[in-house]
């Protein structure tokens, strides 16, 4: 298969480029390369102008480049790009500048300069450690040690004990976060997987997971890299347990560390615009609107910044991250229409960005735009959204698809398709049954619609009625309203029973709340 614009790495690679990196890659080359690797521009300059990368359109552009001859030019060309960006990043990166310095303390070992080797590894471990970059002074203490103990270097006995017990605190802190890190992934990794716990049994797997795996850090001075992955740990830990008000507290502690050491945010902004991503969506779980708004407000401020600019990974996903903040607030105040106006932008940026967005994020946007349009009445187009979702593989967030197909049923029984509706049921029904993502509110739900059939269209104001009392039984059972999570049923019911908008009624409970 003829590699394509999500396939060939270089291509990706060079469409990633911004302007001044482009430049410094032109620059770079003809200071750094021999007059026959000035092909490799002439490759650059062909593949930039490509709209998608396509090998035999490549060729024609590249009439002094030989087909057998491309596979290698584009080796040298993607390594070139690299070492370019390697060098104009340099200043940029805390992990480049110390990998840049500890090469230059390992060049002078090997030609001989040892002492001078040392005093450079001496300042490389005052900067990680201000840093806290312990797996990295793994490697400064490794060197250090090689050169104290294979030669003479007058040092005295007091130095090589200090090295020693650096050496062996360093080693308890990376087995501290390397298991608190691994615990925060794995965690991550059954959520996107699997979403919320489905029931008692999933919940006391993830518990006895988290459990078994929590390190002992009795009697270590926890600092910020433990800290982090602590808090991550419990926040996903709570939120796949749906446990709200936990998830909330671990959210603003990890927030938290970066207030009380805010230089880190430059060292770790990743982690840092994560952190604030949680936080709002604690604050969208619990219905915090007040604190939401505020740490919406935070983290519009942080966007602007020099720091969240710097890099494009991290540009994106703070814009993606408040995309995402801006549609929940629409979404729990029931202001749909406004929403939908902003979608036209959004989705323009996310197919800018879809070298750098992961396919989870596009599948919380496309259901979230979903679920807007669903609010505002707009079925049809609702449909639209979750097919972009039914139609990938069930690989990934099986919760989203199990609703997206449900919202999707729901869809077609607003717009009275009731020649579909009972195959739908049957193959909605089949499918979250087999991803074990039925709860008793999914049952009544399948029951009410199919009754529905039969039901005299005077009488349907009542069986909406019953069906609200029904489902608002279970409301604060985390198990059976996990659907809730994802789906407001009680507001749309509701609006059913009012005969009016499911916007309305959901605007209404947040002006009530404001009240209280």
């Amino acid at each position: 298969m003829m590699p394509n614009k999500q396939t060939d790495i270089l291509f990706q690679l060079i469409q990633s480029l911004e302007k001044a990196e482009k430049r410094n890659f032109k620059l770079y080359i003809k200071r750094n390369s021999a007059n026959s690797d000035l092909k490799i521009i002439q490759l650059f300059d062909a593949l930039e102008k490509l709209p998608e990368y396509d090998e035999v359109a490549l060729l024609k552009k590249l009439s002094s480049i030989a087909k057998p001859q491309l596979a290698n030019l584009k080796t040298h060309l993607y390594k070139q790009i690299l070492a370019s960006l390697r060098v104009l990043k340099s200043d940029e990166n805390i992990e480049l500048q110390l990998n840049e310095q500890l090469d230059y303390a390992r060049i002078l070992y090997n030609k001989g300069l040892k002492i001078q080797s040392l005093k450079i590894l001496e300042r490389i471990k005052e900067i990680a450690k201000a840093n806290g970059k312990f797996n990295f002074l793994a490697q400064v203490y490794s060197l250090e040690k090689k050169i104290e103990t294979l030669h003479i270097t007058r040092s005295i006995q007091e130095k090589a004990d200090a090295i020693v017990a650096e050496s062996n605190e360093v080693s308890q802190r990376i087995y501290i976060v390397t298991r608190l890190s691994n615990l925060a992934l794995k965690l991550y990794g059954w959520y996107i997987k699997n979403g919320h716990a489905r029931n008692p049994a999933d919940e006391e797997l993830v518990k006895k997971y988290f459990q078994e795996n929590m390190p002992n850090y009795s009697g270590v001075k926890m600092e910020f890299y433990e800290l982090i992955y602590l808090y991550q740990s419990w926040v996903w830990y709570a939120f796949i347990r749906q446990d709200f008000l936990l998830y909330y507290r671990y959210s603003q502690k990890w927030v938290d560390l970066f207030t009380a050491e805010p230089a880190m945010i430059a060292v770790e902004r990743g982690h840092y615009i994560k952190g604030l991503h949680n936080l709002l969506n604690a604050h969208f779980d619990n219905r915090n609107f007040k604190k939401f708004d505020e740490v919406l407000a935070q983290l519009r401020h942080f966007s602007e910044t020099p720091i969240a600019k710097q890099h494009e990974n991290f540009r994106v996903h703070t814009i993606i991250y408040l995309y995402s903040a801006v549609i929940n607030q629409h979404l729990m105040k029931g202001l749909f229409q406004q929403a939908i106006s902003l979608l036209p932008a959004m989705e323009e940026d996310m197919k800018k960005f879809q070298l750098i967005v992961d396919p989870h994020r596009l599948f919380v946007f496309h259901y979230k735009s979903a679920l807007m349009h669903f609010g505002a009445g707009n079925y049809d187009i609702c449909i639209d959204y979750l097919q972009k979702i039914i139609q990938q593989p069930v690989d990934l967030r099986i919760d989203l698809h199990c609703y997206a197909r449900l919202l999707h049923l729901m869809a077609h029984f607003e717009l009275g398709n009731q020649s579909i509706l009972e195959s739908l049921i049957k193959s909605v029904y089949r499918f979250m049954a087999k991803m074990q993502n039925l709860t008793v509110i999914e049952e009544e739900m399948f029951q009410f619609i199919r009754n529905s059939f039969t039901i005299h269209p005077s009488k349907l104001p009542n069986a909406f009625k019953q069906f609200l009392r029904t489902i608002k039984q279970y409301e604060n059972n985390r198990f059976q309203t996990r659907s809730f999570a994802y789906l407001d049923v009680i507001s749309w019911t509701e609006s059913k029973v009012q005969n009016t908008s499911m916007a309305h009624i959901i605007h209404e409970k947040y002006l009530a709340s404001k009240h209280r």
